[in-house]
């Protein structure tokens, strides 16, 4: 599956080392909402955590 833009922004970000509060500050969205786009960045990357998926953007 192919990441939406704001699912990009968000995973940047946790690539960058941000906690979901600093990320949902920055992007001025709510906490729910950036743990529902890192929920979804998990599933469609098929990876089982955030560091993966740090990992995963890195590479990318």
């Amino acid at each position: 599956d192919v990441l939406t833009f704001r699912e990009q922004e968000i995973l940047g970000l946790l690539a960058a080392g941000k906690a979901d509060k600093e990320i949902a500050a920055e992007l001025n969205i709510s906490l729910y909402t950036v743990k529902a786009h890192v929920r979804s960045i998990l599933g469609k990357l098929q990876v089982n955590n955030r560091r993966a998926a740090a990992r995963h953007a890195r590479e990318s």
